[in-house]
């Protein structure tokens, strides 16, 4: 009776060593998304290469926050790259849309009040990314609002702006056929 109270004892007492491991496994991890989670929070960028993809993200996102918008789409389409959920996947091709529809809302107007080729071609990709956004997400609310207040901002008849023609003649070339 006591040799098998003594084998219960050190089962007991194994099993209680690997729950006091597993407990501190998981209190470690709970710290490390925890400060992960405070990060983000505060609008830093990770610089933790354990997460790639977190990375990225808030690098794109705060090239955004830096008016640096060109650089954050093209981040953002780094990310696609990765095979992300279709729920990230909605959301980065929403935070493309928003990128390029703030680079189209800060450039310039010409003097006849059409759209620099710049804003009509972001105007024209924000709302693509809108589009594949709401594709992969029917439901998202802000994308649905985004998209309808770009449809909104763009001109029914979007003209590219007339383009001078060039008045270099180029004599030496015969005319007419010969």
């Amino acid at each position: 009776m006591a040799k098998h109270i003594k084998n219960r004892n050190i089962a007991f007492t194994i099993l209680v060593a690997i729950g006091l491991v597993g407990a501190s496994y998981e209190a470690y991890q709970y710290h490390t998304l925890s400060t992960l989670n405070k990060q983000i929070t505060a609008g830093k960028v990770i610089t933790d290469d354990s997460y790639p993809y977190l990375q990225k993200y808030t690098a794109a996102y705060d090239q955004g926050n830096k008016s640096d918008y060109k650089h954050a789409v093209q981040t953002y389409s780094q990310l696609l790259d990765q095979s992300p959920s279709i729920e990230n996947q909605a959301k980065i091709h929403f935070n493309i849309g928003n990128n390029l529809f703030v680079f189209g809302l800060i450039r310039r107007i010409n003097e006849d009040g059409t759209l620099q080729d710049e804003a009509r071609h972001a105007y024209t990709q924000a709302k693509i990314a809108y589009e594949q956004s709401l594709r992969l997400e029917p439901n998202d609310m802000s994308a649905k609002f985004n998209l309808s207040l770009l449809n909104s901002m763009m001109a029914k008849n979007m003209k590219a702006a007339p383009k001078e023609q060039s008045t270099m003649e180029l004599s030496n070339l015969p005319i007419g056929l010969p």
